[in-house]
């Protein structure tokens, strides 16, 4: 074990056609000066004459030195494991809270802000350690500790370096190695438990890499040489897998770590290129809709992302519109000022095409207008179940229009509840196919859709008048089915969406077609009327005749696991269409938003077979 150690510290690294320093040679790269990550001396001279010169800024470092200030009145951090398991909530209020003082004493030169941090690192100095077994938290915590080294460099006496040092080193890096020498899981990993123990780790490695060269170049080489496998999943449109709450967490950190790297050695080895990864400010741009809500598939919330990381990729690859977004949703993080970008215009002033389809990721979205708030969107995913945090929810979609979510994705239920990422996963209805707006075959006990499934887009189309993707659906179904393939159509001339299935099963069976909503359900002999505020959306069953919705709670079918202490999903209820005893069944749902005293179409489109989409 000891010759591999020898053997693989002192050669030049090769990882998928990157050659990267080995841990003997980072000393003769690392600038010598501090402040050196994601900032220098010169850099903040430039953020104090950006808050003096643009309103904006000024603003956005109001919000920060608010925060600061309360925090001067707030007790220092605590060793806090709640859930049993994570040090995460605390590793993230240090790492938030060094960040906004750091900042905060760099612009006003005030010693009481850089007394509250050292209050703060002082007490997580003294943890018994950063947990490593749950290691976000260990590598949160470390970048805590990097920034506060290295943003207060020159406030800290020697004695107050010695003990970030010993605390760095010891509570976040040497059990780092142990997991790089080791080949632990997350250093393999490829989602977003990569980008972060690499950030955080590497972070806390550039501080403080005079102190320690050779244990920091080892980890420095290490951490290189494993992001390029979770950065490898941004190809090959810089879409993510784990949905958009977690593309958020992996490309901060990794944005963080490449940053880092260029302002502590003056380049990121390479990185920048991998494929996808200039392309992915696009993604958290089209999967929002026009209420700033996301389509949150996977484990996640349908929150806004607000991402500081857009302004450095928009500095970057040149990727104006990215800086647009960044402006239009934060809420001033620190590197929102310190990476701050006013280039860039909304997506009409770029020319923004209305949809987009990421493929490998295999979602498409598509819209009806950039700007107005009311605009429909739609957003569809085929997909893979296997990905990190995926729920089973092939062939679902998400509905916006005239400024309300009818048809919504319900985002992760409670990380606590047993076996969420284990055996019990497939039993929660949060995960399962039921809970989300697609189809249930025959349903039981068992996961209702297959879990290793992955599907494709196979048809995508987009031009002035409507958009359209096609999914084949079959592998997440393939117990009971020959073929199934769904449809998603956006007439944008008209303001209306089909949903059309098209389903071959091997015998007959019950077929279910859910739609989570938030709205009142009105049925009719026509259809539906779901009903928010003044705006409707009709339902309309277009094929087969006589059909009818039913609506139900959104809970487990008779047949479903129910296990204690899932979410009951207070407030939403689902349309349902079910179909017992079919082999063969073309379903085609057609929606029509309606403002206030406006009136059905007098003339509905035509049913089409989707190979004549």
């Amino acid at each position: 074990m000891q010759l591999v150690h020898v053997l693989t510290s002192t050669i030049v690294i090769l990882q998928a056609g990157f050659a990267f320093p080995s841990s003997d040679e980072w000393e003769k790269h690392i600038r010598k000066a501090h402040p050196r990550l994601l900032v220098t001396h010169d850099g903040f001279k430039g953020v104090k004459e950006l808050i003096a010169s643009n309103t904006a800024v000024a603003k956005l470092y109001e919000t920060v030195r608010t925060q600061a200030k309360r925090i001067l009145n707030e007790p220092p951090s605590r060793y806090e494991i709640p859930d049993g398991l994570r040090l995460l909530s605390v590793s993230r209020r240090v790492l938030n809270r060094i960040y906004t003082l750091a900042l905060v004493y760099q612009i006003d030169g005030d010693e009481k802000y850089a007394e509250r941090a050292w209050s703060e690192l002082e007490s997580a100095a003294n943890f018994p350690d950063w947990n490593p077994r749950h290691f976000l938290d260990t590598a949160e915590m470390t970048h805590a500790f990097a920034i506060a080294y290295d943003w207060l460099y020159s406030y800290w006496s020697d004695e107050r370096r010695q003990k970030l040092i010993q605390a760095i080193s010891v509570k976040g890096l040497e059990p780092a190695l142990k997991v790089y020498r080791g080949g632990g899981w997350w250093s393999k990993a490829r989602h977003n438990w990569n980008q972060v123990c690499n950030g955080g780790i590497g972070m806390g490695s550039l501080a403080i890499f005079e102190e320690n060269p050779k244990l920091c170049g080892e980890i420095l080489t290490h951490a290189l040489n494993s992001i390029v496998r979770a950065m490898s999943e941004f190809a090959p449109d810089g879409a993510w897998a784990e949905g958009p709450g977690y593309w958020n967490y992996a490309t901060f950190y990794n944005c963080v770590f490449l940053a880092a790297l260029e302002t502590a050695t003056g380049t990121d080895f390479g990185l920048s290129k991998i494929e996808g990864f200039s392309e992915t400010g696009f993604f958290p741009i089209y999967i929002t809709g026009p209420l700033m809500r996301t389509f949150n598939f996977a484990d996640g919330g349908d929150g806004t992302i607000r991402a500081p990381q857009m302004f450095w990729l928009a500095r970057k690859f040149n990727r104006p519109i990215y800086a647009w977004y960044a402006r239009t949703t934060t809420v001033s993080h620190p590197l929102d000022i310190i990476w701050f970008n006013e280039g860039g215009g909304d997506p009409i002033a770029e020319k923004l095409p209305l949809d987009k389809y990421f493929r490998k990721v295999e979602v498409a979205t598509m819209r009806t207008s950039w700007n107005d708030r009311e605009a429909t969107f739609v957003a569809f995913k085929a997909g893979d179940n296997k990905a990190n945090h995926s729920n089973l929810d092939i062939g679902t979609f998400v509905l916006d229009a005239l400024g309300y979510r009818w048809a919504l994705d319900l985002g992760a239920d409670n990380y606590n509840l047993p076996g969420y990422f284990g055996a019990l996963r497939w039993s929660y209805y949060r995960m399962r196919a039921e809970g989300h707006n697609t189809l249930v075959i025959n349903p039981s006990k068992e996961p209702d859709q297959d879990p290793r499934a992955a599907a494709k887009i196979i048809r995508f189309f987009s031009d002035a008048n409507l958009a359209f993707a096609i999914a084949d659906l079959t592998p997440a179904y393939s117990a009971h089915a020959v073929s199934i393939k769904r449809g998603l159509m956006l007439l944008r001339d008209a303001n209306q969406v089909i949903i059309q299935d098209e389903v071959e099963l091997k015998r007959p069976g019950s077929v279910y077609w859910f739609m989570h909503t938030p709205a009142q359900v009105q049925l009719d002999e026509n259809g539906a009327t779901l009903l928010q505020g003044n705006a409707k959306l009709l339902c309309r069953i277009m094929t087969p005749n006589g059909v009818r919705f039913s609506v139900m709670d959104a809970k487990p079918l008779p047949s479903s696991p129910d296990p204690e202490g899932q979410n009951r999903n207070a407030g939403v209820r689902k349309l349902v269409i079910k179909l017992d005893d079919v082999d063969k069944l073309r379903l085609c749902v057609l929606l029509i938003p309606l403002r206030e005293g406006q009136k059905p179409p007098a003339k509905l489109p035509p049913v089409k077979a989707l190979d004549e989409w």
